[in-house]
């Protein structure tokens, strides 16, 4: 078996980070995923290029052919699928990827596979009978294969903060991880250091339901108010989840469908549109941080 290069940050393309399906999104394609690939052979892997965001690991089809799905998890916006190789499949959807499912699901009906698109780059054929493909027009997407042992090491997960869902993500770790930071609290809850997983919308939407300026400095925002970011951050995700995500442009559930909590959306997106926040009476404004579009309303967001 051939040993892996495991790709560094010199590996990816030098373009600007594009929009990402943010943990919700990744989450929901990966409960999609899960009844046709977990406990499931992989009887034969077709990959179709080369490389996405950077090189495929070498003999890539070979090592995942025949291999045994143990168990998908999810970590920040990344998908795992342990394998009983004793390797990991890192795959990342990045900008536009889909993990599509057809043919069989365990309890569903059956129905063909689809005729084979341009952008369809490695396809998984399960030995249940299911079929998994990923579709990425933009090619930012990726995967690589590592071993399980040191998957938590790989450079895209090494330095990764709590998940928003765990345990290790509480009042007690947040007031003191943003404790003295003099960044906005829009770009300290973006830090995949601090906490993983979260990306623009959701931080905007937690921004609003919690009443907290985005432009606010971190460390000067009253313990007992970063505290109550907590359950609100939870809660949107969790709402999120529920709803299937937010399918804005290009994502797309595993089942093809579109998620829906962007129409439950209070301020991303909604530029000149009434606060939905009780009482308040104000309008939904748009600035621009760090590059980024934020969303949010400065009259009870404070």
């Amino acid at each position: 078996m051939s040993v892996a290069r495991l790709p560094t940050r010199a590996d990816a393309k030098p373009e600007a980070a594009p929009p990402m399906p943010e943990l919700p999104e990744v989450e929901t394609v990966r409960r999609g995923l899960a009844p046709a690939m977990e406990g499931q052979v992989i009887a034969r892997a077709d990959v179709r290029r080369p490389d996405l965001r950077w090189p495929f690991p070498p003999d890539m089809a070979a090592r995942l052919t025949g291999a045994r799905v143990l168990r998908l998890r999810r970590r920040s916006k990344y998908i795992l699928a342990d394998l009983d190789t004793g390797e990991t499949l890192i795959i990342h959807l990045g900008m536009s990827g889909r993990m599509l499912v057809s043919g069989v699901m365990p309890g569903a009906f059956h129905f063909d596979h689809p005729a084979p698109e341009k952008h369809d780059h490695v396809v998984l054929d399960m030995a249940g009978g299911a079929r998994v493909t990923f579709n990425d027009a933009r090619r930012f997407g990726a995967m690589d294969l590592v071993p399980t042992a040191a998957a938590e090491a790989h450079w895209l997960l090494a330095d990764l903060g709590p998940e928003p869902l765990g345990n290790a993500f509480n009042d007690a770790y947040l007031v003191a991880r943003l404790r003295g930071r003099m960044t906005p609290i829009k770009a300290a809850l973006l830090d995949q250091r601090v906490v993983a997983g979260l990306g623009n919308i959701y931080v905007c939407e937690a921004l609003n339901r919690a009443g907290i300026s985005p432009r606010r400095k971190a460390g000067r925002i009253a313990a007992p108010r970063v505290a109550g970011l907590v359950p609100v951050i939870r809660d949107v995700l969790t709402e999120a989840i529920a709803a299937g995500g937010s399918s804005l442009r290009d994502h797309r559930q595993a089942s093809g469908e579109l998620g829906y909590f962007q129409h439950d959306f209070r301020a991303y997106g909604r530029e000149g549109a009434p606060c939905r926040s009780p009482g308040c009476g104000g309008a939904i404004r748009r600035i621009v941080q760090s590059g980024r579009s934020t969303f949010y309303c400065p009259r009870c967001q404070r």
